[in-house]
């Protein structure tokens, strides 16, 4: 009531003041009876805090109250000119960024010039940061905070140090003139609320409004100075609008459009610079609309003008297929439809407010979206989609035009079997949320009707839980409700596409994806017009969810955050090839491998946002820091950003290998060389295989038995395409490969093993290569990729190290020792010599007698087995179709090079699978 009877005092004495003033005419601001505040709004025509249009009228005395330019009759009888209409407009929108500094308005200035088309017009919001500051003084005036006058003093700064460098001598002095004026009222308002310590939406609305009549002020002077006839347009006098809630507004099309006509009439002009944000309602008093309002205006005036285009100005090249500050390789949208961009800008995308599209889609007015700062770029067009476009001419096109995310929602479940089939459940759901105003994002329920599930602002969800368990309380207590429950922490993802509901196949491609990338879908929904798909996911997943789903439709590159544990030979190796490769990968085949993570037994190296490779060796000793396995991991897969993690063990460690069924678990990819987990205990590996199939989680192992050899996939391809496996056999070691294509003639098996040694083909201790344990490890991968359930202790293994020799204290006694023992292995060589064969080492998975061996044996030389050199592998498969003739492959398996090969394919497969184009 304070503030009540300090306004309406004011009111009094403003009319008492402008009672003996010329100017004053009673009819035109208000009876004079003084009451209440809230008689104010029973006034006809009543504006305050504005002045009359600049330059063209004499002000009012009052600090409060001025009246209207247009008289509320609208007689038509003074019109002089009529309105044009139609292509010959061109609507321009700049916002707050646009004219937010003295430069910035020159800019604009020029593009208003520079624009060839026979009518223009331009509306503008308030100089970046006013509105802000405006809202700021209002809450410090109310809090009783005595700085808003300082505040004050700050706008009024700004806006006098802008005109003085934008504005004439003579336009300054009346821009300055009305500044100071509009000032004084805003200060006097701000001094009443800070009195009541209230601000009523009326109040706000007119201080937070001056913003756009000061910009436009200024903007027409200055296209003015540049020799165009320019007016000024108050939207107050042309736009009226009824509020429909505190946060909307719906435009009175008729009675603007006659206004417009009124206004043309009496300031015809082919540029006019309007005002955004700001409008009147049908009893003339001030209003806004609302947040994003001048976009609003934009399209409205587009509207009443029948323009041929409205562009909307603003610092970014256009509409993203996703936001860039979460997909790093959003792309810019050449062009969308009306419906995409009302969907994607629903759910959050930085397009256009949903209702800015209305007016303009009634009379098809294409809006284009461009970036001030970058006038090169073309931006993005919104219209109605062309027929060949409906048809399907630009079928290579993508049928998703882009994703948008809404976070900090909550799901909420109304479940129970006794909600089947009963008319008006979901009214009295709905009925009880309306209730407490919260507002229901996204809806879902299945066609059994036992249960209706809904999105709402996580922030309003307890608020809905307690009224709909109150609302429903008989039922939950008789059971015909199960619950009322709600998760919490949750994000929505649309995917929008006008194409969607013409192309089969996008739905499986869009939850494929989710699935590959380990994301749980919580609700989904999707509209019969199929503009868009829209999932609830964890807000923990959204970005991951966010960035699988937009690389997936080719929209950008598959990225994949790598963790490369060992870095030793083989992962040194790969590590350089990767680096070697990056480039082409991203270039030519939209692959984004990321090394986020490397480590050893000792030290590990972490980042962020990728490791150098071209310097990966030096960054590991002058940044490298203890090595810890959970860190390491939580590390690399943490990173939400990217949407897929892979782990690639290269070493030869069975603790490593112990740790993949729990990578897997946590949706983490596995690639490896390492045979420990393939060959360890059988309940183990059945274990590790049974969650591989079960879930979206790859686990590549390629380069476990023949390096860069495909060994594993042509068994694979070999079961798949229906053929039995008979027997599996060949020379699986590049070492005892090496040894045995070089042991002939009179060379000792010891000078071949020492030579062998020292090129680097055996491990440091050689026992490790001719125990045949290595080949044992890969006879049972293969026999359990085979069907067959073997332990590596049921594989029978002929040992070349001589049984004195096994416990040999080092590897330098073994090799000292190992001459003595030349003569048995050269009594087995001319055995071998005399009967017109060569020995070979070799396992065997013999899958009709369900059992595997490794031993030496002799091989006739016309054998394909006796045609080997260097440290090749052999391995033939003999199959129910390759029974007479069996199936070879052959070539290097052993060495870094092509074992690392080995890894790297099984990577790009990785990529391929989880959506790179082929």
């Amino acid at each position: 009531m304070a503030f009540s009877s300090s306004i309406s005092s004011s009111l009094c004495k403003l009319s008492s003041q402008n009672a003996h003033s010329p100017e004053y005419n009673s009819n035109k601001i208000f009876n004079s009876r003084c009451g209440p505040f809230s008689s104010l709004h029973q006034f006809p025509i009543c504006k305050m805090g504005y002045g009359c249009q600049w330059g063209r009228r004499k002000s009012l005395s009052t600090p409060f109250i001025s009246a209207s330019l247009m008289d509320v009759s609208l007689d038509k009888s003074t019109e002089k000119v009529q309105l044009p209409k139609g292509d010959i407009w061109s609507v321009h929108k700049f916002g707050g960024t646009c004219v937010g500094t003295s430069e910035r308005i020159k800019n604009v200035a020029e593009i208003i010039v520079g624009d060839d088309s026979e009518r223009k017009l331009v509306v503008v919001s308030a100089m970046s940061k006013v509105t802000d500051m405006m809202y700021d003084l209002i809450y410090k005036a109310q809090s009783r905070d005595d700085s808003y006058l300082s505040a004050v003093d700050n706008v009024l700064e700004k806006h006098i140090l802008t005109a003085q460098d934008l504005l004439d001598e003579d336009d300054l002095d009346i821009f300055s003139s009305r500044l100071h004026h509009d000032i004084n009222e805003i200060k006097e308002m701000l001094r009443a609320i800070y009195i009541a310590g209230h601000a009523t939406e009326l109040f706000s609305d007119i201080i937070v409004g001056h913003g756009e009549l000061w910009s436009a002020q200024m903007l027409s002077s200055v296209v003015r100075k540049k020799g165009v006839d320019c007016q000024w347009m108050d939207t107050r006098d042309v736009l009226i609008v009824n509020p429909t809630s505190p946060n909307q507004v719906d435009p009175d099309f008729v009675e603007s459009e006659m206004r417009l006509k009124k206004w043309f009439s009496q300031s015809p002009s082919k540029t006019i610079v309007a005002t955004g944000f700001i409008a009147s309602t049908p009893q003339n008093i001030p209003t806004t609309l609302k947040r994003d309002g001048s976009d609003f205006s934009a399209a409205i005036m587009g509207a009443l003008f029948r323009a041929g285009q409205v562009t909307i100005w603003t610092d970014v090249d256009g509409v993203y297929s996703a936001d860039p500050k979460k997909v790093a390789d959003a792309v810019i949208l050449n062009k969308l439809s009306y419906q995409e961009a009302w969907e994607m800008s629903y759910f959050g995308a930085n397009v256009l407010h949903p209702r800015t599209i209305i007016p303009v889609m009634q009379y098809d007015i294409p809006i284009v979206i461009r970036n001030i700062l970058n006038l090169s770029a073309p931006g993005t067009m919104i219209c109605r989609p062309s027929i060949d476009e409906n048809e399907g001419s630009q079928h290579l096109d993508s049928p998703v035009k882009g994703f948008a995310t809404i976070d900090n929602v909550a799901l909420v479940n109304v479940e129970g079997t006794g909600m089947a089939g009963v008319p008006g459940t979901a009214s009295a759901i709905f009925s009880a949320v309306k209730d407490v105003g919260a507002n229901v994002i996204m809806i879902s329920q299945a066609s059994s009707e036992h249960s209706v599930c809904f999105a709402v602002p996580e922030k309003e969800v307890e608020a809905v839980a307690e009224a709909l368990q109150s609302r429903f309380r008989q039922a939950l207590d008789a059971g015909r409700l199960s619950q009322v429950a709600v998760v919490p922490n949750c994000s929505i993802l649309a995917t929008v596409g006008q194409k969607m509901a013409s192309t089969p196949g996008v739905s499986a491609s869009l939850f494929s994806a989710l699935a590959k990338a380990n994301v749980n879908i919580r609700a989904i929904a999707q509209g019969c017009s199929e503009y868009n798909i829209t999932v609830v996911v964890k807000r923990e997943d959204c970005i991951k969810a966010l960035k699988a789903v937009h690389s997936r439709f080719y929209l950008s590159r598959t990225t994949i955050a790598m963790g490369i544990v060992g870095p030793g030979l083989i992962g040194g190796t790969l590590l350089d090839q990767l680096r070697d490769q990056a480039a082409v990968l991203k270039e030519d085949f939209n692959i984004d491998l990321r090394v986020m993570g490397i480590t050893g037994s000792n030290t590990m190296l972490l980042s962020d946002s990728g490791i150098d490779l071209s310097r990966w060796r030096e960054l590991v000793k002058e940044e490298g820091e203890a090595a810890d396995m959970q860190k390491f991991v939580n590390r690399v897969h943490g990173n939400h950003f990217i949407p897929n993690t892979v782990l690639v063990d290269c070493t030869a460690d069975s603790n490593v290998a112990s740790h993949y069924y729990e990578w897997l678990r946590k949706g983490i990819h596995v690639i490896t060389p390492n045979k420990k987990a393939n060959s360890g205990p059988l309940d183990q590996y059945l274990k590790l295989r049974a969650l591989q199939r079960q879930s979206y989680t790859h686990y590549f192992y390629e380069a476990t038995v023949g390096a860069g050899l495909p060994i594993i996939s042509t068994l694979r391809g070999l079961l798949e395409t229906g053929d039995k496996i008979l027997r599996i056999e060949g020379i699986f070691s590049g070492t005892l490969s090496y040894i045995f294509n070089n042991f002939k003639g009179t060379r000792s098996f010891s000078e071949v093993v020492s030579e062998a040694k020292q090129a680097g083909y055996t491990e440091p201790d050689p026992r490790d290569d001719l125990s045949g344990t290595d080949v044992a490890r890969k006879v049972i991968i293969l026999a359990r990729e085979s069907g067959l359930k073997l332990e590596l202790s049921d594989t029978p293994v002929q040992s070349l190290v001589p049984e004195p020799l096994r416990a040999a204290a080092s590897a330098e006694e073994f090799m000292q020792q190992l001459p003595r023992y030349d003569k048995d292995m050269a009594k087995q060589l001319q055995d071998a010599e005399d009967a017109g064969e060569v020995l070979r080492y070799v396992g065997v998975v013999d899958v009709i007698n369900q059992k595997g061996l490794v031993e030496l044996r002799r091989y006739k030389k016309d054998h394909p087995f006796a045609q080997l050199s260097g440290s090749d592998n052999i391995i033939a498969f003999t199959t129910a179709r390759y029974k007479n003739q069996p199936l070879i492959v052959r070539g290097p398996g052993a060495g870094a090079q092509v074992t690392a090969a080995g890894i790297f394919s099984d990577v790009l497969r990785l990529a391929s699978y989880l959506g790179a184009p082929s």
